[in-house]
């Protein structure tokens, strides 16, 4: 199915995400790429079927994925205390893969219209967004 998800940071995020598509969708093939490596150890923990670290690794996998996922930071360069350089921000924005953002309010961006929401709420809409995506596609 080529679900990429990127995380950085602890990986907290990436790991619940990763973990709810992987309980809403067993046969979900999924990449986490961490801008560390405490952050691709946690999406693995999550069940990540594969996962590496790094700029590269997000620019190789953002070309090959279908849908990315991730907090909203990923698109932002400079985005997550540094952590998200401008080629993985550029490598994600201009993917073919549909996007689907979590905004969380960390990486100095607001977005206008949405609402202040739990992490676990955000991620459920999310792993929402992605089942519809792959339910459509198929």
């Amino acid at each position: 199915m080529g679900i990429l998800i990127i995380d950085g940071q602890g990986g907290n995020l990436g790991r619940q995400l990763t973990r709810r598509l992987k309980e809403a969708l067993p046969q979900a093939d999924i990449t986490a790429v961490g801008t560390n490596s405490t952050a691709t150890e946690n999406m693995l923990k999550g069940g990540a079927d594969r996962a590496a670290t790094g700029e590269n690794a997000v620019m190789v996998n953002a070309r090959r994925a279908k849908i990315i996922a991730g907090p909203l930071g990923i698109v932002i360069a400079d985005a997550l205390l540094g952590e998200v350089t401008p080629a993985m921000a550029m490598a994600v924005g201009q993917s073919d893969a549909v996007r689907v953002l979590i905004p969380m309010n960390r990486c100095d961006t607001l977005v206008a219209g949405v609402a202040e929401k739990p992490m676990g709420e955000l991620i459920e809409d999310a792993v929402g967004k992605i089942v519809a995506l792959l339910q459509k596609a198929d």
